[in-house]
């Protein structure tokens, strides 16, 4: 499993570690029944505190992305993938509707913001 930390992104580590991983369930690349690693072994690999990885693990548990057992560790839940998608649709829809109102406080026009909007996911 492959996430990145970044300590200039003004996003806390373990809500990197828990949209990474959400992301990786969500594209299929961890499927149903996968193992995580441990927290220890994620903590070691990442070169941050055990206490970290456990925030990461209990969010994406109470989430329903994963579910742990004692002894034996976490592994990917069976949730259905279209209702996360769709959840997570209805909250970009509702940051979208944010942007929209600041856009039209500050005057600006749509082909203004769709340009914004592509800078931005293009990451330039």
């Amino acid at each position: 499993m492959n996430i990145i930390i970044s300590n200039s992104s003004g996003q806390p580590i373990y809500e990197q570690i828990v949209s990474q991983i959400k992301s990786l369930i969500i594209t299929g690349e961890l499927n149903e029944g996968e193992a995580l690693p441990s927290m220890r072994l994620l903590a070691k690999e990442l070169r941050i505190s055990v206490i970290t990885t456990k925030r990461a693990y209990d969010e994406l548990e109470r989430e329903g992305f994963i579910v742990s057992f004692t002894g034996k560790g976490s592994f990917v839940a069976g949730k259905n993938i279209d209702l996360i998608k769709e959840q997570l649709l209805k909250e970009i829809e509702k940051h979208m509707q944010e942007i929209v109102k600041l856009s039209e406080n500050c005057g600006m026009e749509l082909d203004e913001l769709i340009e914004m909007m592509t800078l931005i996911y293009k990451g330039e």
